[in-house]
Parts: C-alpha cells; sequence; structure tokens
C-alpha cells in the first residue's frame, strides 16, 4: 500500500556524518548556521533561526511575543496538536477560530468578529500545507495590532501570491522539520521573521537569553556584565539534524514538485468525481502538497475505498477543541463540516501518480 507519509533521507551521508561526530563540535555551529543560509535562501527571508523541535520553535515564538499565563490568543483547532498543545503549556486561554468548511483555514470574518480588547496573537495554521487568503489575516491583524503568527507545521514550500511562506507578510512563521516533514532532520523546526527585532530577540531566547558574543570574557570565563534579560530554551538544533538538512535542502525542489505533480495527476482524476471532490484552493495559493485533500460525504465509505485501491488515506489531525486540555470545546459550524469529510490521500515524493 501507497503510504500517506515516508520520511526522506538522503543518501551517502555516512561519511560527513563520522566526521561531525568525532569532531569536537557537535552543538550547533558551522552546519547550523549553512543550514540556516540555504533555508533563507529557499525561503526569500534572511531573518531565519533553526531550532531543536517544532515544539521549541512554537515555545520561543510564545516566549518572544511575551505571552503569559492568562492571556488570550486565537487558533484553529484544525491542526496538528502539536500546533496547540503549547498553549497549554503555557497556560493561555485560547478563543477557537472557524474555518472555511471548503479547506479547513481561517475564516476572516469569524476571526474579525472574535477579536476582543484582550487578544494578544492570531495563530493561523496552514492546515496539511493549504493556505488561504493569508493577506486578509495580516490585514486583519495588522488592523487591531495583533502579531500574525503562521503555523506552517506542515506548509514548508507552499507560495502565496508567488512567494514562499515563512515571506509572505505573517510577523512569525513556524516550520517543522519532524520525520515526516520536508526537510526532515530527524526532528527540528524553525522561525522566520518579518521584522530585524523579532529575529534578534529569538536569537536570544532560543538559547537560554544569552548574547553569546558578550556572554565570556576573554580569559574564557563567563562574563558576569553580560546580563540575562529574557526567558529562554535550550533550543538550539544540534550538528548531525543540521548537517541532514544541509543535505536534504539539496533535493527540497525536486521533492516539492514530484508532489505537485501528483497533486495535479490527483486534481484530473477527482476532476468529476462524485464521490469526492478536491480541497477548494484559492487561486494565489500553490500548496506543497504533502498531503492531496478532497472532500468526501461519505468519509469512511471513502477511507475504505482509497485503501482498497491501495492508497492509504486518512483524516491525518482530529479538530482540537475536543481535548479537555484546552478549556475551550466550542462547537464551530465550519470546523464540524470539514472535519466530518475531509480525507488527505498521498501525494508524497515516494511515488508517481
Amino acid at each position: 500500500m501507497i503510504p500517506i507519509y515516508k520520511p526522506y533521507m538522503p543518501e551517502n551521508i555516512s561519511e560527513k556524518v563520522h566526521d561531525i561526530l568525532y569532531s569536537g563540535q557537535l552543538a550547533y555551529g558551522k552546519s547550523g548556521r549553512e543550514f540556516e543560509r540555504l533555508l533563507s535562501y529557499f525561503i526569500g527571508n534572511e531573518k531565519i533561526i533553526t531550532t531543536s523541535t517544532y515544539n521549541h520553535a512554537l515555545l520561543v515564538a510564545l516566549s518572544i511575543l511575551g505571552l503569559k499565563a492568562g492571556d488570550e490568543i486565537i487558533a484553529s483547532p484544525v491542526s496538528c496538536l502539536a500546533s496547540n498543545q503549547p498553549f497549554a503549556v503555557k497556560g493561555l486561554k485560547i478563543k477557537w477560530v472557524d474555518v472555511n468548511p471548503n479547506f479547513g483555514v481561517i475564516d476572516p470574518d469569524h476571526l474579525r468578529s472574535i477579536i476582543s480588547k484582550d487578544t494578544k496573537a492570531i495563530f493561523n495554521n496552514l492546515f496539511c500545507g493549504y493556505a488561504g487568503n493569508l493577506e486578509e489575516i495580516y490585514k486583519i491583524g495588522e488592523e487591531y495590532g495583533i502579531p500574525v503568527i503562521d503555523d506552517c507545521i506542515e506548509a514548508f514550500g507552499t507560495e502565496y501570491n508567488g512567494k514562499k511562506v515563512g515571506n509572505t507578510g505573517a510577523d512569525i512563521s513556524v516550520f517543522s522539520f519532524q520525520t515526516v516533514r520536508l526537510p526532515n532532520t530527524i526532528d527540528g523546526g524553525a522561525l522566520a521573521f518579518n521584522s530585524e527585532n523579532l529575529y534578534q530577540k529569538g536569537k536570544l531566547i532560543r538559547d537560554y537569553g544569552i548574547d553569546r558574543s558578550k556572554f565570556r570574557s576573554e580569559n574564557g570565563e563567563i562574563n558576569p556584565d553580560c546580563d540575562i534579560a529574557l526567558e529562554g530554551y535550550g533550543a538550539t538544533m544540534n550538528e548531525i539534524n543540521s548537517l541532514i538538512g544541509i543535505e536534504q535542502m539539496k533535493k527540497i525542489p525536486e521533492l516539492i514538485n514530484i508532489q505537485r505533480q501528483n497533486a495535479e495527476a490527483w486534481g484530473d482524476f477527482f476532476m468529476n468525481n462524485s464521490v469526492a471532490k478536491p480541497l477548494d484552493i484559492d487561486i494565489n495559493v500553490n500548496p506543497n502538497f504533502w498531503v492531496y485533500g478532497v472532500l468526501a460525504e461519505d468519509k469512511n465509505e471513502f477511507l475504505k475505498s482509497m485503501k482498497n485501491e491501495g492508497f492509504y488515506a486518512t483524516g491525518v489531525h482530529i479538530n482540537n477543541n475536543i481535548y479537555s486540555v484546552f478549556q475551550n470545546d466550542d462547537a464551530l459550524k465550519g470546523v464540524d463540516e470539514f472535519m466530518r469529510k475531509f480525507v488527505a490521500i498521498p501525494s508524497g515524493w515516494w511515488f508517481r501518480k
């Protein structure tokens, strides 16, 4: 059966891994900076930092924004649990925003209606690599003076108006390089910033709040004059994971192109299909097609039929507003309709449709 996900791993890197393992330099360094450079070039944004995990990337974003327990944020429940669990860790108050039932991304009208004077941030999930009207979301954030964070956990390589996400106007964009993503660094993440101030703050927070240029005196001892003014994490990506990322970036355009070709073939297949229909993608969006999404009136029957044809189909995620940890189980019409119908089918680089 053709799987819905498959980890990509470049060949012939064992010698380079061996060199790093015995170099005495295992923590973030030369390879880490090179991986960030390649990401910056691909995305078109020089303000990029990598992290050890996606979870760390999102926690760093929360700390950059200064969010504290009890602060109100808006997020979509149509997302991976990993996208929302850090809000519970920080004790944030979540307002769930409804989604467009035709493709599972934030409904701008509902977003506008639930913003309050206490709203501190908007987390915009690009569900399964799809994106809605990003300009409208950014416009709402700017109008109310609220930062917008694009959650690109599944959207690396997705384009909006010809630009890669991470360079489309969000204040912060968050990426995952976990096993089944592209690129895959076994585990890892990254953040892209729309301002120099957020970028510089992010570099400090991912490394315990330390400014490494001042941390040690000339004699190598810790400098007592180097103040630590920010909360922080031990979230830098190590050299082995960074090396894997470097090697993967050499193939990323080719792999994403295969996924888009598969998606085009699926589009032709479902064009006149009465059982399922493709998601209604915004004309300005070019998804990475990590998966190919359809809406099926009889979801269970469609899942069964696709598996019988040799394609592992799945709903991927479940709407997060059902989980008691978030203390907000508000029912949302668009969310319920979308989740009742949504099915993802394989579109990855590991096969040709």
